[in-house]
């Protein structure tokens, strides 16, 4: 399997780590679960653990540890019974109870197994003591601190290809270019601004920072980029050529779009083979995922047994492999969210796995690779290469960018972050900033370039979501404005985006169409 590992979020394990290390914990929830005296959280910290410690899949998550309901119930009641008073009618043990089962909720399937410690907790139910919470606090330590060596040793020995994404998960082909987004949408609205300025710079910045920081944590440099979002666009292309890398990937919609924009109709088979695009800057591959069984993995299975709906995913890619010409094997790409999805599976998608890869790996002709090792294994065969020459701009969901802009609170959002931007590149032109604070407010753009802002902003959405996303998205601006020596736009004061939808999977995950 590829296993891509965002640049940003592996920044966030290391940064843990040392939390753990250091004992200088800032997470306030982690921090909380070792506090010695918790008849002592003051209001706001109970407010936090009461808001914070519910979300998860309540069906999988919640509802199978009866002492976990429990502490459930007696909020509800204490709520119904006392509301906004509520805080002051239970106990510090209360509150100790409920964030070791948050977090071990959070453990994962395979950690229950292996760990005694989490078993006899989870078997404990309640009265958990300071002890108690400390043993689990170390084990996350512990687990934290390993994960990115795990990773490492995984690709060391063959199992799984590790690639990347640009360094701050930005949606680069509205970067390099806001109006790239009409190709799939021609009639959408766009931003007033009509361009982010320097935008081709910050996506090479991005793909720069993302392969450097590869280097350091996995001793080889990355063969392959998934886009944050599967979103691209020839421009994007050029620039992952430019610095060397051989594959990326998008969504099927994608690939149907720029074969009709072509004059040529897409075969069901179309996406079963990686495409080369030949650039100004280098030739780069692309595959492109099989939208249908990466959706019945991300959305229908987590309502089927284990073993069914692994045997109905294999017996899936042994029709698409009974379809193909005897000289001609498909490559199909599985490709979702590595995290999103296993939360709303029973026992955490456990059963699942073990079934597919126990099949796959006995399987007679379906055989698990890397987008890497296809590529070098059909050069060695000899296979001819299927070409592209053009790439319509889009993503994985929907085949276009209509998650991230083209509603009025998205665009709001981007025109705020191109004034931003306009204020930085005056700032930089200036030479008023030291070395040291050039190289602190560059990351601080980065943070504001990221997709998910865009990705929450939306009347569709859950308002208590949107909220968040809204309300950091603008100290994040604040921020820059402030490390770049300005005062901020009085704009930046009003909300951008309020939400008051109910998505499916609370907004995370999106389907293909």
């Amino acid at each position: 399997a590829v296993v891509n590992l965002v640049p940003i979020l592996l920044e966030q394990i290391e940064d843990y780590a040392q939390q753990f290390a250091s004992g200088q914990v800032r997470d306030p929830l982690l921090r909380l679960l070792v506090c010695e005296r918790m008849d002592d959280i003051d209001a706001q910290n109970r407010a936090r653990i009461l808001d914070q410690c519910f979300l998860a899949n309540h069906s999988k998550m919640l509802e199978p540890f009866a002492p976990y309901r429990r502490l459930r119930e007696i909020y509800q009641y204490v709520l119904k019974q006392h509301g906004k008073d509520s805080l002051g009618y239970l106990s510090g043990q209360y509150f100790a109870d409920l964030l070791t089962w948050y977090h071990l909720c959070w453990t994962g399937e395979s950690v229950r197994r292996d760990e005694p410690l989490v078993v006899r907790l989870m078997t404990q139910g309640e009265g958990f003591t300071r002890e108690d919470r400390r043993a689990l606090f170390d084990l996350i330590g512990s687990l934290m601190s390993a994960l990115i060596t795990r990773y490492r040793r995984l690709q060391e020995r063959g199992q799984i290809e590790i690639s990347t994404t640009p360094y701050y998960h930005p949606i680069a082909p509205l970067l390099i270019n806001l109006a790239s987004a009409r190709e799939a949408m021609p009639d959408a609205t766009m931003p007033q601004a009509t361009v982010y300025p320097g935008g081709r710079q910050r996506t090479a910045w991005h793909v720069k920072e993302a392969q450097r920081h590869h280097q350091e944590w996995f001793g080889t440099p990355p063969q392959g980029m998934w886009p944050a979002e599967g979103a691209v666009s020839w421009p994007f292309a050029e620039v992952v050529a430019e610095h060397g890398l051989g594959w990326i990937a998008s969504g099927e919609r994608v690939l149907r779009n720029t074969l009709a924009r072509e004059g040529a109709g897409a075969a069901d088979s179309a996406s079963y083979s990686p495409y080369s695009l030949n650039t100004a800057s280098g030739k780069v591959s692309i595959f492109f995922r099989d939208d249908r069984l990466s959706d019945l993995i991300g959305f229908e299975y987590k309502g089927w047994h284990g073993r069914d709906a692994a045997s109905h995913f294999i017996a899936q890619v042994e029709e698409i492999r009974a379809k193909a010409t005897a000289n001609d094997t498909p490559v199909v790409s599985v490709i979702l969210d590595g995290e999103n999805a296993w939360e709303h599976y029973p026992y955490n998608g456990f059963y699942f796995f073990k079934d597919l890869y126990e099949t796959l790996s006995a399987h007679e002709s379906i055989r698990t690779t890397t987008f890497s090792s296809c590529i070098a294994r059909r050069k060695q065969q000899g296979v001819k290469e299927l070409t592209l020459g053009t790439l319509v701009t889009g993503s994985w969901v929907y085949g276009n960018l209509s998650t991230w802009i083209g509603s009025p609170d998205k665009n709001r959002a981007w025109d705020l972050l191109c004034t931003a931007k306009q204020s930085y590149d005056w700032v930089m032109g200036s030479g008023r900033l030291t070395e040291g604070e050039t190289q602190v407010a560059a990351l601080q753009l980065a943070a504001c370039e990221g997709s998910d802002w865009y990705w929450w902003f939306g009347d569709y959405n859950p308002p208590h979501v949107v909220r968040t996303f809204d309300e950091i998205f603008r100290a994040c601006l604040v921020e820059l404005y402030r490390l770049l020596k300005l005062a901020p736009p009085a704009a930046l004061a009003e909300p951008i985006s309020r939400g008051g939808g109910e998505p499916e999977s609370g907004g995370a995950m999106r389907r293909a169409a």
